[in-house]
């Protein structure tokens, strides 16, 4: 892809602005958070044009903004986000992609590495067993379509009831696991064939369930109300709405084009496909992703479940006794009503998130009642064999990106490209030689995710760090991995 070579103006700290004069059509301007080093890597594709694309969006309020992690996307870059009004202005599926709810949840242990390190294997294969993984695959239970539609209207607060999760669970997760207004009947027949075998399921790609070791803490006052210190062993899941979510979005893609004629919308991208918030189209739509993203919380509510079991079989103690708690739930891929400080006046919005995390302050009232005094956790994974953090929501993020921040490393190649440069490298052996125990279905997943293929995810927790809006807290080094 070719590199980018439009305007970009340094205007602080870790910001980039791309000034709303670049292209006539422009309704705001766009801001990148970013260091020095970064700025070459992000000109290195397109992404940074989306930034300016959906500038043009009918209602966009603020900046048109982009994460560290920012990279190519469909429609919005990878990283994006934007808030539209939220009565005069559109809902865009590009804005956020195609695994609706991609997201993460960790969990806290009472254990230390000396604890699991006799039997880290034993543990990882028994999550491997437990926990379907892989392209296409079906999760262990079966559900009826009146089940599954009861999933889509409460999320993981369903799973929960039926014995799959501790009820803090539910208060440790965005939304407290259900977006209000999902409605079944606006996704299509499709979407449930996919998503009803496939519930309580990994997925591929760049998905994973990991164990890990904090190995620093940044903030011992915020670690210590979060439960987490140096030497802990913590479990993360990263996972969507898996075939439901793609279906749903792709749905919307292709009948949402027909709207930007109807309603006279003009974008430089039919990619930015979209609609009023206030249309017929437009409420479908939020049904529709409301459902995909209630499906994606149930789907990691039953995957902790199993997790939980893995460990009680190796060590055989409760999970209550190994002090299994989640932390948090967040998500990557969504957009939210929210009310955000617009030109000094509490303004209600639909805050598009692609590949970014919430990432509210303390004293927020959407923030749970355990955080509320040090701020919303944000969870930032890393990729095989890299570093994952825990951070905290900051006033700065309110006031500057909407309350979010980075959801991730960023891609640097494509999967085809991570094929083509791993050729004859054996990415498990070399995982093992960094301390990392790998059990994946495919020798090409390996590939595709190994870590060259991304950003380095210390430097994008750091420009967000440095940036102000959102705090380090804790890292975590992975020491098994499972992928699918």
């Amino acid at each position: 892809m070719a590199t980018w070579n439009g305007p970009l103006e340094k205007i602080g700290d870790c910001r980039w602005l791309i000034p709303k004069s670049y292209k006539s059509g422009m309704r705001v301007d766009g801001l990148i958070f970013a260091d020095e080093d970064m700025v070459t890597q992000i000109r290195q594709d397109q992404a940074p044009e989306q930034v300016a694309n959906v500038a043009f969006l009918q209602g966009i309020v603020g900046r048109s903004l982009a994460m560290p992690d920012i990279h190519w996307g469909y429609g919005f870059c990878i990283g994006g986000v934007a808030a539209t009004d939220a009565k005069n202005g559109v809902i865009s599926p590009g804005g956020v992609g195609y695994d609706i709810n991609c997201g993460v949840r960790l969990l806290r242990s009472n254990l230390t590495h000396s604890d699991v390190k006799d039997r880290l294997k034993t543990i990882a294969d028994a999550i491997y067993a437990n926990v379907p993984c892989g392209v296409g695959s079906k999760g262990k239970l079966r559900f009826s379509r009146r089940e599954i539609e009861d999933v889509l209207r409460e999320g993981s607060r369903w799973a929960s009831k039926k014995g799959f999760g501790w009820n803090e669970d539910v208060l440790h997760t965005e939304e407290e696991g259900a977006l209000s207004g999902a409605d079944p009947s606006r996704i299509g027949s499709r979407a449930i064939e996919r998503g009803m075998p496939q519930l309580g399921s990994l997925g591929a790609g760049n998905h994973f369930l990991e164990i890990q070791i904090v190995e620093e803490v940044f903030d011992e006052a915020i670690a210590r109300t979060m439960e987490l210190e140096v030497g802990q062993i913590t479990v993360m899941i990263h996972t969507g709405s898996r075939g439901l979510g793609y279906q749903v979005c792709d749905d919307y893609v292709k009948s949402l084009v027909s709207a930007l004629s109807k309603y006279h919308i003009n974008v430089p991208d039919r990619q930015l496909a979209c609609a009023p918030i206030e249309s017929q189209e437009g409420k479908n739509y939020l049904a529709g992703m409301a459902c995909a993203a209630n499906y994606a919380w149930a789907n990691r509510q039953f995957i902790v479940h199993w997790v939980r079991e893995s460990f009680e079989q190796v060590l055989g103690r409760s999970a209550d006794e190994l002090g299994l708690k989640q932390v948090y739930d967040v998500a990557h891929n969504i957009a939210k009503f929210e009310e955000h400080q617009v030109n000094g006046k509490n303004t209600p919005l639909c805050v598009h998130r692609k590949g970014a995390t919430r990432a509210f302050p303390a004293g927020n009232p959407k923030v749970p009642e355990k955080y509320r005094s040090i701020g919303q956790p944000v969870l930032i994974p890393g990729d095989m064999g890299t570093n994952s953090y825990v951070l905290v929501g900051t006033d700065v993020a309110m006031r500057e990106s909407f309350g979010s921040t980075c959801h991730g490393a960023g891609r640097l190649m494509s999967r085809t490209e991570a094929i083509r440069r791993t050729s004859g490298r054996h990415i498990e052996n070399e995982m093992r030689d960094k301390g990392i125990y790998v059990r994946a279905k495919s020798v090409t997943t390996l590939r595709e995710e190994v870590p060259d293929a991304y950003k380095d995810v210390d430097k994008v927790v750091d420009v967000v760090h440095k940036a102000g809006i959102s705090k380090k807290v804790a890292k975590m080094r992975p020491i098994a991995v499972i992928k699918g």
